[in-house]
């Protein structure tokens, strides 16, 4: 079959607007248009799309320590809950229809997925918990995020949910959440809580910049709503990466599609034509200038994708304002922390055969007669796989786990060239809850120096305290909070440095300064760090340590209008790959979308439409 990817990487006009479509639906959580623009390049009209809730999606380590489960007889619970796994075999024999390297959110769906398409999938983790970046641990009974904590819309289902809705719907899983509006901000100009809505935020921009920003703001609106228009009808989960596409999303949506592209309108579609371009131009076209709101938009989309607004696709601001700035939107936090998220995945592919195992380093993707045949572990053992390997890894990772001769030249040297966003340094607390402000609020942003610019190292602060939506994460009258420097903190710092030596502990407290002082300010006079009963400070060497992350980072830096991220196959037949480093990108419900698409493309069309029917989309 001819891969869509194929055409995703078509320089023509045909596969700009297929590009533009794909993506466009992608991120959005829907995939309107998709199935569209390849059946018009036939005659044909079918197919449509619906935008998805926003996550942002903050890749950080875990502080490990003894805390981990470490047992090795299969039975007894880490701390987390989560079983303890053999070290050094699995559960099983040792092969499988499909092996997935890694158990982050985008191979713990793809896994579960296949499971759920009665294959036979062992997912292998190097780590003592699953989730990577976004699992959860436990220090003396404080249950802390490694990652990920803004979320919204696990409550969806149906069509119109985000990809990791439909593929917990489809594993039959459901996370409870506490919902809430707003979040606080600390900017030069003051301190306000920011509320989601159509209208809250005017009021800020009333009270901090000027009526001409407001003006501003809302030109910026009325400009990018209708763009949005044409995303409500096509299901993530009926993605796939070859021409059963056709099937089972652009024939059995086609009433939607029309519909919405009716609902669209002349200027809606005339601004998809920009979805592809860098979010800035649209800013620039309006000619805004008032100075907070093009320092908000790039705090926005340098939150959502790690990069300004002359970085971030106009795709993913288009769906971000769409849902952040509609009536009755809210975010959502799972009650049990974003371990929830996890544990769901996890019960899910357990539910329908797929094992995971735990504690397994790969240490190498065999390939034999130009095939990917199975995996190598760090204790030699060889596990077979018969239909496919999928990596969960990043580009950087995954290519040093291939045998040199086994690429072509030029992908090596595309995945060597890619740029990477920079790491985090992060600060774990758990302290008393005495003395700090009943109305805390779960988040916090804060930025120091607006002439920095948002991705300057030490300048945006992120602060997230979990315990004030959720306190079954803390013994009773305490709180856990995880503050964290998003993605821009130099490897360069930290490069080669021993994690024993005093200058890797200098730098260490030096750098988490910055952390501590947005705690202090944001948790008032009744803090005090000495009172602390937990201080985990995280690196980019704990990154990189811990989740195997190459050189700490949050994955491809990809400038919007510049490049697109890669294909979920490779040059290696029966070798995929899911997660951050592939198309739609980074973000949960980015890589959530990456494992569902990859599933979905290794099993036939009709095992594929009878699951959308079993789950009533």
């Amino acid at each position: 079959m001819i891969s869509l990817a194929f055409f995703l990487s078509l320089k023509t006009p045909f596969g700009s607007i297929l590009r533009i479509l794909f993506f466009f639906a992608c991120l959005s959580g829907t995939w309107a248009l998709v199935s569209l623009s390849i059946f018009m390049a036939f005659g044909t009209l079918t197919s449509t799309l619906r935008p998805h809730p926003l996550y942002f999606y903050f890749n950080s380590p875990a502080k490990r320590s003894s805390i981990l489960a470490r047992n090795s007889n299969g039975q007894e619970p880490s701390p987390s809950g989560h079983p303890s796994l053999q070290k050094t075999s699995f559960p099983g024999k040792s092969e499988a229809d499909v092996v997935v390297i890694g158990s982050g959110i985008g191979g713990l769906c793809c896994g579960g997925l296949l499971s759920r398409y009665q294959q036979d999938v062992l997912v292998l983790e190097s780590h003592d918990l699953p989730g990577g970046a976004a699992h959860s641990f436990e220090v003396k009974g404080y249950k802390f995020d490694s990652g990920p904590s803004l979320f919204s819309g696990f409550q969806s289902r149906g069509p119109q949910a985000n990809p990791l809705g439909q593929v917990l719907d489809a594993l039959g899983e459901s996370i409870p959440c506490a919902s809430y509006d707003s979040w606080m901000v600390y900017i030069p100009e003051g301190e306000f809580l920011s509320r989601i809505g159509p209208t809250e935020f005017l009021k800020d921009l009333e009270k901090y910049a000027s009526l001409d920003a407001v003006q501003e703001w809302r030109k910026l609106l009325d400009a990018v709503l209708p763009m949005s228009a044409a995303a409500m009808a096509l299901p993530p989960l009926s993605i796939r990466g070859d021409w059963g596409v056709l099937s089972t999303a652009a024939a059995r949506y086609a009433p939607s599609l029309v519909k919405s592209f009716i609902q669209m309108g002349p200027q809606g579609a005339l601004g998809a034509t920009k979805l592809l371009r860098p979010f800035s131009e649209i800013v620039d076209s309006l000619e805004l200038k008032d100075p907070f709101v093009r320092n908000w938009v790039d705090l926005l989309c340098f939150l959502l994708a790690g990069v300004k607004s002359n970085g971030t696709l106009s795709a993913e601001m288009v769906y971000m304002f769409a849902e952040w700035y509609k009536p009755g939107c809210t975010l959502e936090y799972p009650i049990h922390g974003s371990g929830a998220v996890v544990d769901a995945l996890v019960r899910g592919l357990k539910k329908f055969g797929g094992r995971l195992s735990l504690g397994t380093h790969v240490e190498k993707i065999v390939v034999e007669n130009g095939r990917a045949v199975g995996v190598k572990l760090r204790t030699g053992q060889f596990v077979r796989a018969k239909k496919a390997v999928v990596s969960n890894a990043s580009m950087w990772d995954t290519l040093n786990m291939l045998p040199e001769e086994a690429l072509p030249k030029s992908y090596k040297d595309r995945i060597k060239k890619t740029p990477q966003c920079e790491s985090f340094m992060h600060l774990h607390l758990g302290f008393d809850a005495e003395g700090i402000p009943d109305d805390l609020g779960i988040h916090h942003i804060i930025v120091n120096d607006w002439n920095r610019g948002v991705d300057a190292d030490q300048n945006v602060v992120l602060v997230s305290v979990p315990s004030a939506l959720s306190p079954d994460l803390v013994p009773p009258g305490k709180h856990v909070l995880h503050a964290y420097t998003p993605g821009t903190e130099p490897f360069e710092l930290w490069d080669g440095l021993d994690r024993r030596s005093l200058v890797y502990k200098r730098l260490k407290a030096e750098r988490s300064e910055v952390l501590w002082r947005a705690v202090e300010r944001i948790l008032g006079p009744g803090f005090s760090r000495d009172s602390c009963e937990v201080k985990l400070i995280g690196t980019p060497l704990t990154h990189q340590r811990f989740l195997r992350r190459n050189r700490g980072t949050y994955g491809p830096a990809i400038q919007a209008g510049k490049d697109t991220f890669p294909a979920h196959s490779t040059p290696i037949p029966q070798l995929f790959c899911c997660g951050d480093s592939t198309f739609p990108g980074i973000g949960v419900p980015a890589v959530a979308a990456s494992g569902a698409i990859v599933a979905n493309s290794l099993v036939p069309v009709y095992q594929h439409s009878e699951l959308l029917d079993a789950i009533g989309i």
